[in-house]
């Protein structure tokens, strides 16, 4: 699936080379077990006139229509699955997904759009669903392909509010650290589809939604902000989030007054538990964090190392997460705990910035980094941190994968990895060392994926 970028070779070129594959081939392990087409193919099969969802049967006789809307990076390969198993009876079908995001379709429209920041493709795409589901009836299927990156992909503004003042809340709250729950919380309240809405407008048709699931814990209501699933959060919640992450200042005065508007009800509220238009909507997780993560143990497992999962729930500031990391290699080398060297421990979730700096870099990049100052001089330790969905932050990485000698490197090239850090610029210095993990778009997402590993003397 992947093609990863080599760094150069070092002192100990081919000592670290040999274990840097190994690590490599961890972590491809894991994008391998994620990928969506397999996912897609192993809930959904059809059988003759009878398609079987998740063990779920529908009678495909009982359906005028079949019709496919949905948005996320994992939306192509998901849609190309969909239609060799479907494939005449899909009537029409509007996909977003990020640019070069991309597989053949030849029904369903793929329409490339913004992510992080939503553009006017996100807006035009997410159009083009609304008209398929203008005139839906009882007689209609319609199945709604989830994934990550769906909450910038699938926008449409709330009227009175602009793709511009979208594009300014995002970014606010995008460097302001806020858990991804919160961020969806405000977006859902400022959309026409995320929150239930889509799966509201499709009403009354019977909707399933395929969600491959980029949250910890993947909730149904955060991933890519819930749109075919009640919401729990209220304008009260979206406030708050935009008081409590400092970014208030920043918000278009068009947004506070729509806001405002739906704290005092003369806006309706997002789809709640238990809503009727609702009722016919199934919603099932085809892949997630732990999956990947599984399968990278697996594979650690096979190359003799000594194996553990310790989380997919992790979450907090990289660099924080790093010196967890970090403790966890220390422990190891000391005292064999919680395995013995070789090592390798793998965690799921997804870390945080606070972006202080003017840099370049992404969560998985900074925390590679924070990490490679804690371990240097250390020549058995190994730490990866990785985007499954190959894009870590605005840059084209998916990471970094460093070890006991990054900081001397880049000292070598005068570079100083605690300035790097503390101006949030880890992507030209893992650049220059030769750390970056790089693997183009893979099409997936679920969050990330962390691994220490600890060689053995």
């Amino acid at each position: 699936m992947t093609e990863w970028f080599v760094r150069p070779e070092n002192k100990a070129a081919d000592e670290m080379n040999t274990r840097r594959k190994q690590a490599l081939a961890v972590l491809g392990a894991a994008l391998d077990a994620v990928e969506p087409a397999q996912a897609i193919r192993r809930l959904m099969v059809r059988s003759d006139d009878t398609l079987w969802i998740d063990g779920r049967a529908y009678d495909l006789n009982r359906y005028r229509r079949v019709l496919v809307v949905g948005g996320g990076k994992a939306g192509a390969s998901m849609a190309a699955a969909v239609e060799t198993i479907l494939g005449e009876r899909i009537v029409a079908g509007a996909i977003n997904v990020k640019y070069g995001y991309t597989e053949p379709t030849d029904i369903i429209t793929v329409q490339e759009a913004g992510h992080p920041i939503p553009d006017e493709n996100s807006v035009e795409g997410t159009r083009a669903m609304l008209d398929l589901l203008h005139d839906t009836t009882v007689d209609d299927l319609v199945l709604a392909l989830i994934s990550g990156g769906g909450s910038a992909l699938m926008t449409l503004p709330v009227e009175g509010v602009t793709l511009a003042d979208i594009q300014t809340l995002t970014q606010a709250l995008l460097r302001s650290g806020a858990p991804i729950q919160a961020i969806n919380a405000v977006r859902k309240h400022l959309s026409q589809v995320k929150g239930g809405q889509l799966a509201r407008l499709a009403y009354p048709a019977t909707v399933v939604a395929l969600i491959l699931s980029d949250v910890v814990g993947s909730p149904l209501d955060v991933i890519a902000s819930g749109p075919t699933v009640p919401d729990t959060t209220t304008y009260a919640h979206a406030q708050a989030v935009i008081e409590r992450y400092g970014v208030a200042d920043t918000v278009p005065d068009a947004i506070w007054k729509h806001l405002m508007l739906g704290m005092s009800n003369g806006v309706a509220e997002t789809p709640k538990p238990g809503d009727d238009e609702l009722a016919e909507v199934y919603n099932v997780i085809v892949a997630d964090n732990a999956r990947g993560a599984e399968a990278a143990v697996r594979r650690a497992g096979k190359l003799g190392m000594n194996t553990l999962l310790l989380s997919t729930f992790i979450e907090g500031e990289a660099r924080e997460v790093a010196q967890v990391l970090v403790g966890l290699a220390k422990e190891i080398m000391t005292h064999g705990r919680p395995v013995e060297p070789p090592a390798c421990l793998v965690l799921g979730g997804e870390t945080t910035v606070t972006v202080r700096g003017d840099g370049t870099g992404g969560r998985n990049q900074e925390l590679a980094l924070a990490a490679a100052i804690t371990i240097q001089g250390l020549d058995r330790v190994l730490i990866a941190s990785l985007a499954t969905d190959g894009t870590d932050g605005p840059t084209d990485a998916a990471g970094g994968l460093v070890d006991g000698t990054t900081v001397e490197r880049g000292a070598a090239l005068g570079l100083s990895a605690v300035k790097a850090l503390a101006n949030n610029d880890a992507y030209p210095y893992l650049e220059r060392t030769g750390d970056l993990l790089v693997t183009g778009p893979t099409n997936t997402n679920v969050n990330d994926i962390m691994a220490v590993f600890v060689f053995a003397p």
